[in-house]
């Protein structure tokens, strides 16, 4: 584990284990989480072998609560800070949720043109925009958005209590039994953050239109959603960023929530390793 500084003074929390020359993995968390939701995924990776790299988004997790730079361009920009402090090469990138923004932000701007991309992942992503505009009639209307803003500055604990327990995971579906420990584990990561990088990342999650750097992409992408996605709705997603990129493969799992890397990390991770390895 370690920091690394950016040019605007951001201090940049990152996880990395297993043999330095194993091929890397890094994984980009979600809003408002950090690197710790990935544990599932980090553990299953490092026992197949693999180097495994994830850090806390600025304003995330143990990074610094810094009051700017909350936006897709500042995110991707720590990335590549901290693949280039670890010389990271032929690596793996995935990214859930924001964090596939993220991914592709940075895979366009940075990873690709450098030579340090062999592949990357995208589950339930917000890739290529979220909101409702009228060149993207699919896309979420920007009332649901400031719901959240309102809601995340009247009470961000309630606010986030209600997220995990309800459409995150599915668990407000009928037959499904939630998991207080897993609802309570999105919680703690949520409030470690700061409430300005939360606030003000809604919008970068939100009004990003990342259409230019899904085409940019030419490595290899998998690109993987549930079809009962409550969060990011996966027909404005997965399939536009499937048909965006120049080498996808899309997979859209029946039934499964937004958060199906933990709910079904037995599936995924399978289908993600078998991507890796072909």
């Amino acid at each position: 584990m370690g920091y690394v500084t950016t040019d605007d003074g951001a201090d940049i929390f990152f996880k990395d284990w297993g043999n330095r020359d194993a091929q890397p993995i890094v994984f980009h968390h979600g809003w408002p989480l950090s690197s710790d939701d990935w544990d599932a995924q980090m553990l299953y990776f490092l026992a197949e072998g693999y180097r495994v790299i994830a850090s806390d988004r600025r304003g995330h997790g143990r990074s610094s609560q810094i009051g700017t730079g909350h936006d897709m361009d500042h995110y991707a920009s720590d990335v590549s800070a901290v693949v280039e402090h670890l010389d990271l090469h032929d690596a793996i990138h995935i990214g859930h949720s924001t964090g596939g923004g993220q991914v592709a932000r940075y895979v366009a701007r940075y990873g690709q043109p450098q030579g340090r991309v062999a592949k990357a992942v995208l589950v339930a992503a917000v890739p290529p925009l979220m909101v409702k505009t009228d060149a993207n009639p699919e896309g979420t209307d920007i009332s649901v958005f400031d719901g959240f803003r309102e809601a995340l500055a009247a009470n961000r604990a309630e606010f986030f209590q209600a997220v995990a327990s309800g459409p995150f995971y599915g668990f407000n579906r009928e037959g499904v039994t939630p998991s207080e420990p897993v609802i309570a584990n999105w919680w703690r990561q949520g409030m470690t953050g700061s409430a300005v990088a939360h606030y003000e990342g809604i919008k970068a999650f939100s009004e990003t239109d990342q259409t230019e750097d899904l085409k940019a992409i030419t490595v290899p992408v998998l690109v993987l959603q549930g079809d009962d996605d409550q969060v990011v709705p996966y027909k404005a997603a997965s399939l536009k960023q499937a048909e965006l990129l120049s080498d996808a493969t899309l997979k859209i799992y029946e039934g499964y929530p937004h958060g199906m890397l933990t709910t079904h990390a037995d599936v995924i991770n399978p289908d993600i390793l078998a991507f890796i390895r072909s």
